[in-house]
Formats: structure tokens, C-alpha cells, sequence
């Protein structure tokens, strides 16, 4: 069962990190790339997509399979071993952290700017948005790598 646990949090875990660095490396380039109104509209767009039922198992699995891999008791797994898996775990909440206080308002603000006359014009929106978004979408990218990296070192 521990095993399953611990392949389950790494598939997560690297189908999350994939998604990320994916994200930071092809999405994010080709979308700074649009028009101010065009960028706009293909992220308020994507944060309308993204949150879908098994983009949530995913983002909550990165938590929830490597806690509780961590409560099966395992013959033979060693010191480093848990260390290693905390390590990781560690890891996904800071990535979620980063996303819950940081990513996701931003998206929110978004959202909202796009009724809202108030916002000011399609530049200054861009401007308040995306280079904190990508600043915030780098750290949560490397954390979740890390994490998926301290997870494949566990077990081996």
C-alpha cells in the first residue's frame, strides 16, 4: 500500500510539475506575445478552464498522497527515506501556498477587472497582472519540481 502511495504521489506530483514548466515555458512566452486585449482574454479564459475535476484531483493529490504515504507505516523505510518524503510534501503545500495567496487573487482580479470600467485601460490591467503573476507562477514551479524531485529520490 505504501508503494502505491508513494508511485501515486509522484505521478501527481510530476503531471503537476509538468503542467507548471509547461505553463512557464510555452504558455506564458506565447502569450506575451498578444495584444494587451488579447492576453486578457486568453487568461481570464484560461483561469475559467483550468480548475476542472481532474486538474483539482492533481493539484490536490500533490498534498494528499505523499501525507498519506507518509501515515502507512512501511518495514524498512529509512530515516532519509521520510525525511526526503516530508521534504517533498513540504514542498507541494509552499507551491499551493504560493497559489492560494498569490496566483489566485491575481486571477480573481483579473476576472473582475473585465466588467469592471473602473480597472483602467487593457495596458495598465496587463501591467498590474502578469509580471507578478509570473514571478509568483516561477517560485510555485520550482517548488513543485523540487518536490517532485525529493519524491523520485525517496524511492530509490
Amino acid at each position: 500500500m505504501a508503494t502505491l502511495l508513494l508511485a501515486l504521489a509522484i505521478i501527481s506530483t510530476g503531471l503537476y510539475a509538468g503542467f507548471m514548466l509547461t505553463f512557464r515555458t510555452g504558455v506564458m512566452p506565447a502569450l506575451a506575445r498578444l495584444s494587451d486585449d488579447q492576453f486578457l482574454t486568453a487568461m481570464r479564459r484560461i483561469n475559467e478552464v483550468v480548475p476542472r475535476p481532474l486538474f483539482l484531483l492533481i493539484f490536490f493529490g500533490i498534498i494528499a498522497f505523499p501525507a498519506v504515504a507518509l501515515a502507512v507505516p512501511v518495514d524498512g523505510r529509512t530515516d532519509t527515506q521520510r525525511w526526503l518524503i516530508v521534504a517533498g510534501l513540504v514542498c507541494a503545500v509552499l507551491n499551493h501556498l504560493v497559489t492560494v495567496v498569490g496566483n489566485i487573487p491575481l486571477n480573481n482580479a483579473l476576472a473582475t477587472s473585465e466588467n469592471d470600467p473602473s480597472a483602467g485601460p487593457d495596458s495598465e490591467v496587463r501591467a498590474a497582472f502578469e509580471p507578478r503573476w509570473n514571478v509568483l507562477h516561477l517560485i510555485r514551479t520550482l517548488f513543485t519540481i523540487a518536490s517532485f524531485a525529493l519524491l523520485v529520490s525517496a524511492a530509490l
